[in-house]
């Protein structure tokens, strides 16, 4: 599983830089061009901004778990991945479509968040 976190958490990392950058430049010229609203590109920097943090935290629980500093449950991993997808990947296509029913889902993807940081608290104070 750990391996499996690892290279999620690059990968996750890496489509947030991309995504960033995607968004300081092809979006940026869209809401120039006045075919996107300014708001629009700050939703999908925050987007990018917590894909990273949790990217990032991804990668602290894996190498935790490898060092055996934690006891992780398997499913700890999924639940930030899970997050990922639903808070970070709503907005994005809220960005891009104008749908904005998506902002329903993002909830859900903090919830997840939320869920996985106090499992991991808990297994942290347990030791």
């Amino acid at each position: 599983m750990v391996k499996i976190w690892f290279g999620l958490a690059a990968l996750s990392a890496g489509l947030a830089v991309g995504l960033g950058a995607f968004g300081a430049h092809a979006l940026k010229a869209r809401v120039a061009a006045g075919t996107l609203a300014p708001e629009r590109l700050e939703t999908w920097h925050t987007a990018a901004q917590y894909q990273m943090w949790h990217a990032l935290a991804l990668l602290v629980l894996a190498l935790a778990a490898h060092a055996g500093l934690l006891r992780v449950p398997g499913w700890l991993g999924w639940g930030f991945l899970a997050g990922t997808l639903l808070f970070s990947g709503s907005l994005y296509a809220l960005v891009l479509s104008g749908v904005g029913i998506l902002g329903a889902i993002t909830p859900l993807g903090g919830a997840l968040w939320i869920v996985s940081w106090l499992t991991l608290a808990v297994v942290s104070l347990r030791g």
